[in-house]
């Protein structure tokens, strides 16, 4: 996104914002694709406009009384999906993509202590709805497509290389894993086929991010084909 902020939707969530005695609203921040809370800031009409423009969730600063994008320094962005505001005004839910942990300790969400009995304990955030493991692979992606982390030695990294090889190498790499995967289905063991089709994935996940595609855009296409006979849709495609 470049230019000028869609005024439009700024003015449309604005106008039924009810902000505080510093102009600033709550805004909460939730995994697109698992549902998980991340982070809970302050957003002031211009961090509305800022997000919206942008493309990247950006608060305001209420310690600093200036604008702040997520990651701006630590690369761990929150790209935007959807906004909503709540029934009183005084929120906003920002639906977003983390690229990395959301939490400055290194955690996925900053809401990772629960109560155990009377006790504080540690983890690495809620659950979500949807399979969270998967979720945290993608979020290391693209991390990794943004020059963050390494797992191997001079900071190289499988996914960054794979990337870098361009849709040809990672389109060879989706037809060789997909052939291992149809291999193991017919004779291997289920072992080898929960293996072979982990690989499939994780590819298909490269291949998404290389094309700034997310899980969430995946899962929007199958909620549309959801109660839609599969023939009938795709006797139904262009």
């Amino acid at each position: 996104m470049s230019g000028e902020p869609d005024l439009g939707q700024v003015d449309a969530l604005w106008a039924a914002a009810k902000p505080d005695e510093r102009g600033l609203v709550t805004a909460v921040v939730q995994h697109a694709i698992d549902l998980r809370v991340l982070m809970v800031g302050a957003m002031s009409r211009e961090a509305l406009a800022r997000t919206i423009d942008s493309g990247l969730v950006t608060f305001f600063s209420r310690s600093r009384q200036t604008l702040w994008t997520k990651g701006e320094t630590s690369g761990n962005t929150l790209r935007l999906v959807s906004l909503r505001i709540d029934c009183d005004g005084d929120a906003v839910l920002a639906s977003a993509m983390p690229a990395g942990p959301t939490c400055h300790t290194g955690t996925s969400s900053c809401f990772f202590r629960a109560t155990d009995g009377p006790e504080l304990v540690s983890d690495d955030g809620p659950a979500g709805v949807v399979d969270a493991r998967l979720a945290r692979v993608f979020e290391t992606v693209l991390a990794r497509k943004a020059g963050l982390g390494m797992t191997a030695a001079g900071a190289r990294s499988y996914v960054r290389d794979l990337l870098a090889a361009g849709p040809d190498r990672i389109g060879a790499k989706l037809r060789e894993e997909a052939d291992e995967l149809a291999r193991a289905i017919a004779d291997e063991t289920d072992d080898r086929v929960a293996a072979e089709a982990a690989d499939l994935v994780f590819h298909t996940m490269v291949a998404l991010a290389a094309r700034d595609l997310h899980l969430a855009d995946v899962a929007a296409v199958l909620d549309g084909r959801h109660g839609v006979s599969g023939v009938d849709e795709k006797a139904g495609r262009s």
